[in-house]
């Protein structure tokens, strides 16, 4: 069967890069080895509650230009809005909460200002961030890759922050959040000029581009259906639950994809392949080994370190979140998020009686950089991440509400009714100094292309990364067809 251009993989990177191609008027296939559909980035039915879950909480910023492009292109941007300005409750083991909120001013004297009024820190910590001046206002004129490139490749996060004089409480409550969030991997050993790009791309010369947009629908109704049906629409077909396997050589000017399964035809043909698999799964798509030319490729990806996330989905029978994300400091888990699509009635899962029912209040805790967490089993994990979220927002027995403080006495009080872990033992990439490099879009093989988060984007492992990498992808394809 022959077609334009073949995609393997459903994830973000290969659904935005058939997506533009379709819109351009390219005939596409889509091939997911998966069941379903988003690969790293993808939603499950939970079976107690019958509530969609994601496989791992995620979060889009408003610099996430070629996100929300993707987005808007499938009709679904209204499904993750940024919220209008930086806003950012914290809160620590002693069950200390503080809210930072940034005011309307241009970047990024709206992040500046905001912490110089930040509460939660010592006066000297304060200050200390007007120091990291100098680096945003060059982010802002010269471009967030242009000073990212500048930052010495040896040091990692912390000691870039420390080499900037940020004192120990603002990084331990603003900067390794972030970072953690961003890079997901420890401050001590992630690679600095990774988060440096981070820091140019949120505090550039838009002030809403620090803008947190949390998903209102699960991960795969957000874009991954509708990148399906997009790409339908068109002339292409999506399918699921067909692994690819890719030819060593070109013949009679086409590549030949091969499918081991009876839900597709045993052949696909196309003048373009584009790659969307994640890095260790790569070598994969050649049987027989990679064509001579693709080995540096395949070697470097193969020795890509993975970089793990853990979350923990706990029920109770209350509403215990009055925000919609809090950071956690000092804690093993670093955030916890209440969903913001509605919550389901279900069944109590600890009840006998399978008549009763009960309103069911989900919070998502989320542990980046997990390797210790992934040897746990899951009752220690659940157990972990309750005892820390009521230490950081249950309150003292009694105590009233402190200003900006989370709904206190309604977690002191709720019980856990249901829980689940969800582990994602390769869910990003390390970005530490002396990682190995990572490819381009382009390869040696004409009418070959790679896309995926862990191509050189310049960004860590997010979602930004990889539509960028997917828009990119289809570019080339474009003009290689021409």
């Amino acid at each position: 069967m022959a077609h334009d251009v073949v995609v393997i993989g459903a994830g973000f990177a290969g659904l935005s890069a058939a997506v533009r191609l379709a819109e351009a008027g390219v005939t596409v296939t889509v091939l997911e080895q998966a069941p379903r559909l988003g690969g790293r980035a993808t939603a499950f039915t939970d079976k107690t509650t019958g509530e969609r879950v994601d496989n791992g909480q995620h979060a889009l910023f408003g610099c996430y230009r070629e996100t929300y492009a993707f987005l808007r292109t499938i009709g679904t941007a209204d499904l993750a809005p940024p919220d209008p300005r930086l806003e950012l409750v914290m809160a620590d083991v002693s069950g200390r909460q503080s809210r930072l909120s940034c005011p309307p001013l241009p970047a990024p004297m709206h992040l500046l200002a905001g912490v110089l009024s930040w509460g939660a820190l010592p006066l000297a910590d304060r200050w200390s961030t007007v120091k990291m001046a100098p680096f945003l206002r060059a982010a802002r004129s010269r471009g967030a890759e242009a000073v990212a490139a500048e930052v010495p490749a040896h040091l990692t996060v912390s000691q870039w922050l420390e080499s900037l004089g940020q004192g120990p409480v603002v990084r331990e409550w603003l900067w390794n959040p972030l970072a953690l969030a961003a890079l997901n991997q420890s401050p001590d050993v992630a690679g600095a000029r990774a988060f440096a790009r981070v820091l140019g791309e949120l505090f550039g010369p838009d002030p809403g581009a620090s803008s947190l947009g949390v998903p209102t629908v699960p991960l795969d109704e957000l874009y991954a259906e509708p990148a399906a049906r997009f790409v339908e629409a068109r002339g292409g077909q999506v399918l699921r639950g067909v692994p690819a396997r890719l030819s060593s050589e070109k013949v009679s000017g086409a590549f030949f994809v091969s499918s081991d399964t009876k839900k597709a035809p045993d052949t696909f043909s196309a003048a373009a392949i584009v790659c969307a698999v994640p890095w260790h799964a790569l070598r994969a798509l050649w049987p027989a080994g990679p064509p001579a030319t693709m080995a540096k490729i395949v070697t470097n990806a193969e020795h890509i370190v993975a970089e793990p996330i853990v979350s923990v989905n706990l029920w109770f029978d209350r509403p215990v979140l009055s925000h919609r994300q809090v950071g956690l400091v000092g804690t093993t888990f670093d955030w916890a998020f209440r969903p913001a699509r509605p919550q389901r009635s279900r069944r109590d899962a600890n009840e006998p009686d399978p008549t009763s029912e009960v309103a069911l209040h989900r919070v998502t805790l989320v542990a980046s950089g997990a390797r210790d967490q992934l040897r746990l089993d899951n009752d220690a994990l659940v157990a972990l991440a309750e005892r820390e979220l009521r230490a950081c927002l249950g309150g003292a027995p009694g105590a009233p509400p402190t200003p900006g403080a989370d709904a206190a006495v309604s977690l002191r009080e709720a019980r856990r009714v249901h829980a689940v872990v969800v582990r994602e033992p390769r869910a990003t990439f390390s970005v530490a100094p002396g990682a190995p490099a990572r490819p381009g879009t382009g390869t040696p093989v004409p009418g070959l292309f790679l896309a995926g988060d862990w191509t050189d984007t310049g960004l860590p492992g997010t979602i930004e990364g990889a539509v960028r990498s997917g828009h990119a992808a289809a570019a080339a394809v474009l003009a290689h067809l021409r």
